[in-house]
């Protein structure tokens, strides 16, 4: 059974950062494709980021155009553990941030509908 528990959500201005962790249970990130998804009202979830495991050592990390740049996914092995370092935040991120598991590997890593798994999302707000 694979459990995801994000936190670190909140407010902050324009140009902040703020940096979201995600506690994972039953899906290793060598196992488990991590992403991390956002949704704002009256908007479908789209995909932020993800880290895939390549390998060896070796972590493909992915994302989207709008946070390339400005946003960096990390992991701690040893605590299971994901992270969505947020920078130079904008007012048009403010979003329910979600992270989510895809236990098959699935080849694209943006599609929400390869996700098995989904934390219950924490509240990022950017304020102006």
């Amino acid at each position: 059974q694979v459990s995801l528990a994000e936190s670190g959500g909140g407010l902050v201005q324009a140009g902040g950062s703020l940096r979201l962790s995600c506690a994972a249970s039953g899906c290793t990130f060598r196992s488990c494709v991590m992403g991390w998804f956002r949704q704002s009202p009256g908007k479908e979830r789209e995909f932020v980021a993800a880290s895939k495991w390549g390998g060896g050592i070796t972590y493909y990390t992915f994302y989207s155009e709008p946070v390339k740049g400005r946003f960096t996914i990390s992991r701690d092995n040893a605590k299971n553990t994901m992270y969505l370092q947020m920078n130079a935040l904008k007012p048009e991120d403010t979003a329910v941030y979600f992270c989510a598991a895809d236990s098959s590997r699935s080849r694209s890593v943006s599609d929400r509908d390869n996700y098995d798994y989904w934390g219950q999302g924490t509240q990022v707000t950017v304020s102006s």
